[in-house]
């Protein structure tokens, strides 16, 4: 009988993922991906948008005090991190598809009811719904595109991914400025109506269901409510910081039990099946580290975002419309690089483009800290560091979204990545207390400014080291047939 030598020949697979089957069609899977980043880029836009807002929403509800106002951003982003998480648990077991589908529904009829919304109250229970519909569809929406791309272009498509995200919500209160000019400020909620519905249509046409091969396992319901309170009560005591302060009884004992909730969950999850959150993912070493690392970079970004408006507007007293202008050149680096960067780390893995990344943002932020002056100096000053700065961010925010995302198997697409995106909200939260507590106020000094950017080069140096045990390069794998293997 003769031989087939070529069934017996190893193969090779290179990848940075688990070797499986294929998981999509051969069509190609670029449409997947431009409808999937479309609401993810709805969704980062909204979550700054709003800061360009708040002086019109101050201004339309008079009476209604800053703090209480401040609601209408908080509540979004601590519903949104609690929510993450759970969300992508549930992606994974009752169908991405579906998810993808319900978020993009619910945050679509959300906004538009916020721009119909008469009360403080009413819109700040509106925006909740939509931080829903947000934490339905994100994780959703990226298990879609990683089943949807074969193992070796992965780490281009979430690089991309990624970078629409990061490139939303940087650009969201230079967009938000430039539409309050035009219109009011109903229309910042408004205008996601139109582009939520042709998402909705496209999605349900050409996404292709898919879940985890756990499908017939029941949610972890009281896992999911410990995961929901335990991590917005953490998001809640740090947001209202500002306001309660940090030496307030009220800031810590929420924050302890956000933690309590949590390490409750710990052991309600320890060896459970199917439980809301797989505790195994941290066992990962390159995921633990990656992690870390997008926690810490979570505070730079969103401390450096905000103190970039905060400057150019308090010391530079640009107006509103032109300092979005400003720190635009910084957002536009950020696509453009993550292609490059993409493709670079499906050849060597992530931890050079991180700690590469990281050091090129602690300098960005010393040339700041050394430059800064109360003289307008845009070409000069500004620019560079812009720039320099948006090339830092193209290296690392893709990249710790691919890192996280290189060793999940296919039935952990959603949680894992889900828990990557709730950190890196949780480290929003926490940046945003920052810059507002140290140059939020009315007054804040050139050297407070400058302090602050002495703190972001220590985060961009620290993202640098905690990327340093990060491994994933790809592996060859020889898989050899059945015949060959032994008894």
């Amino acid at each position: 009988m003769p031989v087939d030598h070529s069934a017996a020949a190893p193969t090779l697979h290179q990848s940075g993922a688990p070797l499986t089957a294929p998981l999509q069609s051969t069509a190609s899977p670029w449409p997947i991906f431009r409808i999937a980043s479309l609401a993810v880029f709805l969704v980062s836009l909204d979550s700054t948008v709003v800061v360009a807002a708040f002086p019109a929403l101050r201004a339309a509800f008079v009476g209604v005090s800053p703090a209480d106002l401040s609601w209408v951003l908080n509540a979004y982003t601590v519903l949104y991190a609690a929510l993450l998480v759970p969300a992508g648990r549930l992606a994974d077991l009752l169908g991405r598809k579906r998810l993808f589908l319900h978020g993009v529904a619910l945050f679509t009829v959300a906004s538009a009811l916020c721009g119909l919304a008469s009360s403080p109250a009413m819109l700040i229970v509106l925006r909740a719904l939509q931080a829903a519909g947000a934490a339905l569809l994100t994780p959703a929406s990226l298990a879609l595109i990683l089943r949807a791309f074969p193992p070796a272009q992965r780490p281009v498509a979430v690089s991309l991914w990624s970078a629409v995200g990061a490139f939303a919500a940087a650009l969201g209160p230079a967009a938000g400025s430039w539409l309050l000019e035009r219109t009011s400020w109903q229309w910042i909620f408004l205008i996601n109506v139109p582009v939520g519905i042709l998402t909705w249509l496209l999605a349900r046409k050409v996404f292709v269901e898919s879940t985890s091969p756990e499908t017939a396992a029941k949610p972890d319901w009281p896992g999911i409510a410990l995961l929901i309170l335990g991590v917005g009560a953490l998001a809640l005591g740090i947001v209202k910081s500002d306001a309660w302060g940090w030496r307030s009884s009220s800031t810590w004992l929420t924050i302890a039990v956000g933690w309590a909730l949590l390490l409750l969950f710990v052991g309600w999850a320890r060896n459970r099946p199917s439980a809301a959150l797989d505790l195994t993912l941290f066992q990962d070493r390159t995921y633990l580290f990656v992690n870390l690392a997008t926690l810490v970079f979570g505070i730079a970004f969103t401390a450096m975002f905000l103190s970039f408006f905060l400057f150019v507007t308090g010391i530079w007293h640009y107006s509103q419309s032109l300092a979005g202008l400003a720190i635009t050149p910084g957002p536009l680096m950020v696509i453009p690089v993550a292609i490059v960067a993409g493709r670079v780390a499906a050849r060597i893995g992530h931890r050079r483009l991180l700690v590469a990344g990281g050091l090129l943002y602690a300098c960005s932020n010393i040339w700041y800290a050394w430059r800064i002056g109360v003289t307008p100096d845009y070409l000069g000053f500004w620019l560079p560091g812009q720039i320099v700065g948006g090339i830092a961010i193209g290296l690392v925010l893709p990249a710790l979204s691919g890192a996280a995302a290189a060793r999940l198997a296919p039935s952990q697409f959603g949680v894992g990545n889900a828990v990557n995106n709730a950190i890196r909200q949780i480290g929003s939260v926490i940046g945003a207390a920052l810059a507002i507590g140290l140059v939020g106020r009315v007054g804040a000094t050139l050297e407070s400014f400058r302090e602050v950017y002495l703190l972001l080069a220590a985060l961009g140096i620290a993202t640098s080291v905690l990327s340093m045990p990060v491994d994933t390069r790809p592996r060859t794998i020889v898989v050899r047939p059945a015949a060959d293997a032994g008894p």
